[in-house]
């Protein structure tokens, strides 16, 4: 089972701003949030750290 991340949880483990976390997803850089009732959404975690183990893998191919 996946487990989803609410947003204060995704901030943390990404370090990202609150701003730079949804310019990311409507620049289709980070992973969409899945609504999990009228007005809370959260992140499928494998999903999040997908996304932070492509940016240590790019940060592999640049060195």
């Amino acid at each position: 089972m996946n487990d989803l991340l609410r947003k204060k949880d995704v901030l943390g483990c990404t370090g990202l701003s609150g701003s730079t976390l949804y310019e990311l997803m409507a620049a289709g850089k980070f992973p969409k949030p899945v609504k999990i009732s009228n007005r809370c959404v959260a992140w499928p975690a494998n999903e999040v750290e997908a996304w932070i183990a492509a940016r240590i893998a790019e940060r592999e191919l640049a060195q």
